[in-house]
């Protein structure tokens, strides 16, 4: 089952106006599944989001008695047209805002910086006036303002979310608890920009082969096994390799292998990956040293998913 997006529990604002409302969204690290699947009788592109909460961005929005919002800093502009857009689906409760964004996610790299923007900004508008909207409605206004969205909306769900229509193809349900190793791809971490990013061309046999990749999802997160859904991102991964290269991927391949990690996934339109681990081993901190210590990267870091 999924929830309303309502109001986030209390924290610091940067607008300390008692009748602001504020909102925070972690960031996520990329894909654990990305592709064409088969739904209502059509194809549809979705994506499978790892949450991860070593970033997140918080909005805060003040309702005033001027027309539309007014976002600080002025360029996180998606997130103002998706405050706007808020409003506008609530009726207009109010005729606009301040909002403002604080934000420690880093740009161009696949931890869903632009989505955690509008969906924090929705978030804080909710919070103003006391409403509510289901996780698919906020979907659905993040596309709206950004043309293309992840799932960041229903927190550590599993849920295969058709990323340009703004709506959950199927929820998978609650993640298990997962330990990654993450790193950047890039060289000197510049980043991918997703802007100039078209979508993947999948083939048939592509399209084929994504087909029982969701079904195997399906069971990993309804068993919690780790290994299995560890699996199914290496797929994903190697299946995307076409699409957006990962430099050194057979190298990473390797260290996943002689670590024992569950797999790797990637930032399908970013540069970010991580080797999986189940967070539940006791082995596991030895096989992350291990691979750390084994990976041809400049920057790791480490995180695990809400256990």
């Amino acid at each position: 089952m999924t929830e309303d997006l309502a109001v986030a529990a209390p924290a610091p604002a940067t607008v300390t106006d008692p009748r602001a409302g504020s909102f925070r969204v972690d960031a996520h690290h990329g894909e654990i599944l990305q592709g064409v699947f088969v739904a209502g009788g059509r194809l549809r592109r979705g994506l499978v989001t790892l949450p991860c909460p070593l970033y997140s961005t918080r909005a805060t929005f003040l309702p005033t008695e001027d027309s539309g919002t007014t976002v600080r800093p002025a360029w996180r502009t998606k997130a103002r047209r998706a405050a706007d857009l808020t409003l506008a689906r609530l009726g207009h409760p109010v005729p606009g805002g301040l909002l403002d964004i604080t934000s420690d996610i880093p740009l161009c790299r696949g931890f869903g910086s632009s989505t955690a923007d509008v969906t924090s900004a929705i978030g804080a508008v909710l919070a103003a006036t006391g409403r509510r909207l289901p996780p698919a409605e906020v979907g659905a206004r993040a596309v709206e303002a950004e043309t293309a969205s992840d799932s960041l909306m229903y927190g550590g769900r599993a849920v295969v979310f058709a990323h340009r229509e703004g709506e959950p193809i199927e929820d998978l349900g609650e993640l298990m608890p997962l330990a990654v190793l993450g790193f950047g791809t890039s060289p000197g971490g510049r980043g991918v920009d997703t802007l100039e990013l078209t979508p993947a061309r999948y083939t048939s046999w592509e399209i084929e082969a994504f087909r029982p990749l969701r079904g195997l999802l399906r069971r990993a997160v309804a068993d919690r096994d780790a290994g299995l859904l560890g699996r199914v991102a290496t797929a994903s991964t190697l299946l995307n390799q076409r699409h957006l290269p990962v430099p050194g991927l057979d190298g990473i391949l390797a260290v996943a292998r002689a670590a024992g990690a569950a797999g790797v996934q990637v930032a399908h339109s970013g540069d970010v990956a991580g080797l999986i681990f189940d967070a539940t081993d006791a082995e596991t901190p030895a096989r992350l040293e291990f691979a750390a210590a084994r990976l041809d990267v400049t920057e790791t870091w480490q995180f695990e998913t809400e256990r």
